[in-house]
Formats: C-alpha cells, structure tokens, sequence
C-alpha cells in the first residue's frame, strides 16, 4: 500500500483535510522514538487504497520544537520512507506557506501542492494561477477547499495519477566541502537526498542518538566553520527571494481580503492589554459552567441507569462472588469509564469550536509571556482552567501545547487545580469547620473557604511548576511561534471527527485501566481474612436477634463491619502509624485508599465507616463525626486540626486513578504518572502535618 503524508504549517487546514480524505478510518499510533501521535487514515479511491499519515504543523524544517523533530525524524528514517507528499498550504498566506513546501520539495519525495480555503479567496477577489504555479514548482497543484469539499476529488485523482509520484531533480545540491561528512551520513540513512543530509548536519544531536555520528558532525562542523544559524538564515533568505518571484508571476488577480481587515479589527479587542484576558476569562467561566452544568444531567442519568442496572442484577442473581464481581466490581468500573464522557465532549465540542474559529492561537499569544515565567506556555492555562471542571479533559486538551517540556509540566500541574469531585469532601469538612455565617451581609463564610480551597490549589499549581521548571531539563530553548490564523467559521465535520476521536481514546486507552483498578479496589473492599469477616457477621447477628439494632441498621453495621475487616480495611490499619501524625485513623485511611478510584467516594465511605446510613446525608455525617473520640485520649477525633489537615490532604493529594491512567496514556509511559502521584502525596503529607502540628 502507498504512503502518502500530509505536511503544513499550523492553522493551514490540514487536519480538516485529513479528516475530509480519511472519515472515521483513522487510527492513533506514535512515531518511532517520540512520545507524539502520529495520525494515520485509509483513502478510499476509485483505484484502491492509499494510506495517509498526518505529520505534525510545522513552519520550516527547522524544528522550533521538540515535538516537530518528528517531520525530519519520519523523513529520515528509511522504513517510514513516503511515496508521495501531500502539501496544504493557505492560500491567503501563499508566500510564507510555500517555505516549507519548497525545502520538502528538495527532498526528492514527489508533491502535490494543495491551495487550500479557495472558497475564501474567491469571494475576496484572490485568484492564482494553478498551471502557472504548477510549471514553476515542478509539480501537481490543485484549490481546495477542505471545509466545503471543493477540490477533494481533484486531489483524489491526482493521488491516483502513476504521474504523480515521478521523483523529480532537487534545486539543492550539497558543495564538494560536504563530501566527507556525506559518506558518514549515507551510511546510517541511505536514502536520504542532500537537503536531508544537510538538515541532519544542522540537527545531529536531536535526531540520532549514535554518540560517534554527532561527534564526527560536531568534528566537520568545527573543521569546516560550519555555523548552523547563519546557513539557516541563508537557506531561509534565498528560498523566500525565490518564492516571492514564483507566487508574484503566478498571480492573476489581488484580492482585498474581508477575512484580514475583520481579523485586524477583531484582534483590537481580543488580543487587548486589558479586554483581551477579561473576554478570555469570561469565555472560560462559561466553557467551566458548561462542563459543570450541561453535564450534570447526562451524567446523573448515567449513574442513575447504572445504579438501576447494578441494583436489578443484585435482585436477580443468586448470592454468589460472581454475582458481587459483576454488581459491585464491574458495573461501577464501566460506570466510571462512562459517567466522565459527557465532560470530555463538552469541554472539546467548546475547545474545538474556538480552535476552529481562530481564538485559541490568541490566547496561546496573550499569555504566553506570563505562563513561560512558571515553565508554562499560554496554552496551559485553558487546560488549567478546565481542569477546575475536571483534570482528565484537562490533561488531553495539553496536545494542543507543541514543547515537550511545558505540556509535561502542564500535565504534572493540571491535577493540583481544584476539580468538581473534590466539592462532596469540601462540603463535609468545611461545614464541619467554617460556620454558616454571612459576613459583610452578603459573602457566606462557607463559600469564602470553598474559594480559599480553590486559590490554593492554583498557588500549589503556580508554584509547582515553577519549580519543575528548573528540574526538568530541555535542550533548547522555548519560545512561541505562531501565525496568527484569520477569524473564519468553523467546520462542525472536523470537530464532531475530534470530539469523537477524543472520546473514543479515552473510553478505550484511560478506561482499560480504569477498569481494572477499579476491579482491584473492589476485591480489597469486599474480601478479607475468612475468620474475621466471619465473626464480624456473626457480632451483627448477635445484636440483631437481641433487639440492639434494627434490620435497617443490621445491614449497615454488616457493610462497615466487613469493609473494617476487609484487606483495604487492614490496609487502612497498616498506613494508620504513617497517617496518625496528620490527626487521620484507620478509618480515615480507609476512606484515603478507597477515594483513590474517586476523591468524591471519600463521604459514601466514611458513611458506611460511621453507619450513618445514608451517604447523601452530610448533616448526619458531621453530627456523627463531631460525636467520634480518640479511643486513648477521650477528646474528639475531629478537631478543627484534623479536619484542615485532611481538607490540605485533598487539595494537594492524587486521590484519583482516572486522572493517572488518562496522564499515562498522553506520556505514553507509566514514569510520570508515578513521580506526579509521588510528588503531590508529599506535597499532601507534609502540608496536612504542618497544619495539624501547628492547630493541635
């Protein structure tokens, strides 16, 4: 099967393109060696099939980034060796889109050249000479408009054309000066036309990891005064010179673009010192309301089915640990995959829309400088603000952040900002310690602690990060470039192909492992040693035939009682010494390593543990936890000390699986869901003991 990539700059179309020419027969794998998706998708021709891979935007291939590495990487690397280059470039922007085009073209692979939004020029009065441009650049070219469709057969017919993938002459050919160093570089990719062996020169140290190849580049580079930075600036210069005769001979009539002079007065108040960041945050509060409020009701409807579909099976199977596998094992683990889909299509339906339209390279632009001084880039705040939503959309929207090193920063943060399921915990506790009072007549004392909790989750992630920032190291240097793309309506194909894409892996990569741990949990929750979940059923009993409690109460006492003894129980005893400095029992520990599969079940677990009955009913929680004692000491178990140290523990603590298994599948490694686990439970720890060391 042929193999075709798709190459462009940022914000050219070709995503939209490559789901127009691919629909739903895309896959998600990652290119060799690196941590980035690569995208690939089945086109279906009158032919045959074609196999398309989508290669990340790029500028130049003078990487800016780390990630964009990968478009030398798969060029160089003879077994990911294309057949054809297709090539999306915006018409509206020809000159500087060309720059890359050009240096692919000197590669060797053939091209096609594809001038996309024509729809857009046509109406601006914009017209190019296709045959014209296709004599000077040596190769197919043919408008497109991959919203509307317009042209896509075209390029289907090209892509079918035996002509179309005659390689052609190269314009670049490497001096006698390079000789030397080309045999060396011949040797290790074969394939590889001078264009490419003089990339290889410039990027040695980024693209192999063979120590004596870059030192033998490093050694001719010395010997030759190679220096990379002017022979870039040269190539540069010289290719745009070119291009600007080309695009200029090739035109045929110059349009006034609408989309420009909209674009310039649009970004007078979207890209504002002052208005600019007041629109952002408003447009975030609502994308933060939508996520919180519109998926409520899917989402209740969702736990509801599966809390009717567990309790039908619990009345129709027979007593059995089959039985208790499926009703409170695996039920509640595909619930829990599930109940969290209407958040993460929410959150990219908005993201998209905004994406499509243009907004989101702005906010990228307006924050960048603030965001950089933390390690940050200025697409890491819409993931952090999504994240007081819920930090899995959070952690998947850091694609959209191209360094390495700040999307994993980003991703090691995000969990620290306070999400929605943290809410049942911070309601029980800051009622129990914050009055209900208003001060001031009119701010709840209440709901001043809740903002509290949430502004010291933004400073622990603030802080946080800038810390990771001088700990994770990165070989360059970081800094934005983008181009600014025009405001333009959005193609609802491509963002319903990205909800559906995004939704899908999380259902079938996160969940997998969600799934599983949640099976683990329930095992821990449900066995323990034979004898004693034996006689702590037997005790109940005893007390139930003497009249002490009721049925009701019997079958309570009955669930605390086996999750006392139970292997999580005992694990709730065995951390107990670690956790006693920090004001916690057994049964809060308990509580600790159950809300791991969410923070929220933290209350339904310390209800069971007090017998309250009812897990919904907070007011009886806290009456029964102000009524707890220490067993030793007499004086009540529940402080104001221990009930700070246990809010600072949720702030700051991983208390959720979902959240790691989705962090693992965007690192691709299970390496930093461990250290980000690992540093926000020390983070946790000592906060708790610093706070209850000094109330107590």
């Amino acid at each position: 099967m042929r193999r075709i990539g798709l190459f462009g700059n940022p914000n050219c179309g070709k995503t939209t393109l490559f789901n127009r020419l691919t629909g739903l027969n895309q896959k998600t794998g990652n290119f060799p060696g690196v941590t980035v998706d690569k995208k690939q998708g089945l086109i279906n021709t009158a032919v045959g099939k074609y196999m398309l891979i989508d290669f990340p935007g790029t500028y130049s291939l003078y990487p800016s980034s780390r990630d964009e590495r990968v478009v030398l990487k798969g060029l160089l690397n003879e077994k990911d060796s294309l057949d054809l280059i297709l090539y999306v470039a915006d018409i509206e922007q020809l000159e500087r889109h060309l720059l890359l085009f050009s240096q692919l073209r000197d590669t060797g692979i053939p091209c096609i050249l594809t001038l996309n939004m024509i729809d857009i020029a046509k109406a601006n009065g914009l017209e190019y000479s296709t045959d014209r441009l296709s004599r000077e650049l040596a190769c197919p070219v043919v408008g497109i408009s991959s919203r509307t469709g317009e042209g896509i057969n075209e390029v289907k017919e090209l892509i079918d054309m035996e002509s179309s993938y005659t390689r052609g002459e190269s314009g670049f050919k490497l001096s006698a000066d390079f000789n030397s160093i080309k045999e060396v570089v011949a040797r290790v990719y074969p394939s590889a036309s001078d264009y490419l062996i003089y990339q290889f020169v410039h990027h040695a140290s980024w693209l192999t990891d063979e120590k004596s190849l870059v030192e033998q580049v490093d050694a001719f580079k010395a010997k030759s005064s190679f220096v990379s930075l002017d022979e870039q600036m040269q190539d540069t210069m010289q290719r745009f010179d070119k291009l600007e005769r080309i695009t200029q001979k090739s035109l045929v009539k110059e349009g006034r673009s609408l989309t420009e002079r909209l674009t310039a007065r649009l970004d007078e108040v979207v890209t504002h010192r002052v208005f600019g960041p007041i629109l952002f945050f408003a447009l975030m509060m609502f994308v933060f309301q939508a996520i919180y409020a519109w998926a409520s009701y899917p989402m209740d409807l969702i736990d509801g089915a599966f809390a009717e579909l567990a309790s039908y099976l619990g009345g129709v199977l027979p007593e059995h640990w089959l039985s208790s596998l499926i009703v409170d094992g695996i039920v509640p683990g595909i619930g829990g995959v599930v109940i969290f889909i209407p958040q993460i299509a929410i959150l990219f339906l908005l993201i998209s829309l905004l994406e499509e339209i243009g907004y989101m390279a702005r906010v990228a632009f307006m924050f960048d400088r603030i965001m950089q001084y933390f390690g940050l880039n200025g697409r890491s705040l819409v993931a952090m603000v999504s994240s007081a939503a819920c930090a899995i959309p959070a952690v998947m929207s850091t694609r959209t952040i191209s360094d390495w090193k700040e999307r994993i920063i980003t991703i090691m943060v995000a969990p620290l900002i306070s999400c929605s399921a943290r809410i049942p915990v911070y309601a029980v506790l800051v009622g129990f310690v914050v009055p209900r009072e208003t001060v001031f007549g009119i701010f709840n004392l209440q709901g001043l602690a809740f903002g509290a909790l949430y502004l010291l989750g933004i400073v622990g992630a603030l802080l946080s990060a800038l810390l990771m920032k001088f700990i994770i190291r990165s070989n360059h240097k970081s800094y934005l470039l983008l181009e600014m793309p025009g405001f333009k309506k959005p193609d609802f194909r491509n963002v319903g192909l990205t909800v559906w894409e995004k939704v899908r892996t999380f259902v079938w990569e996160a969940g997998k492992v969600i799934f599983v741990i949640s099976i683990v949990l329930w095992g821990l929750s449900s066995y323990g040693p034979r004898e004693k979940m034996a006689m702590a059923e037997q005790e109940v009993e005893e007390m139930l035939v003497s009249g002490e409690i009721d049925e009701t109460g019997a079958e309570v006492l009955i669930a605390t009682k086996k999750l006392e003894n139970s292997y999580a129980g005992h694990m709730g005893k065995f951390i107990e010494p670690v956790i006693a400095p920090l004001g916690f029992d057994w049964k809060m520990g308990i509580a600790l390593i159950t809300s791991f599969a969410a923070r929220e079940v933290f209350v339904g677990t310390m209800a069971t543990l007090y017998a309250v009955g009812d897990a919904e009913d907070e007011a009886g929680l806290i009456e029964r936890m102000e009524k707890e004692r220490h067993p030793v000491t007499g004086k009540p178990l529940y402080s104001i000390a221990t009930a700070l140290s246990l809010l600072l523990f949720y702030v700051f603590a991983m208390q959720c699986m979902s959240t790691l298994a989705v962090v693992k599948r965007e690192t691709k490694s299970w390496k930093w869901p461990l250290i980000q686990f690992s540093y926000m439970t020390a983070l946790a720890y000592f906060s708790s003991l610093l706070a209850y060391t000094m109330l107590s």
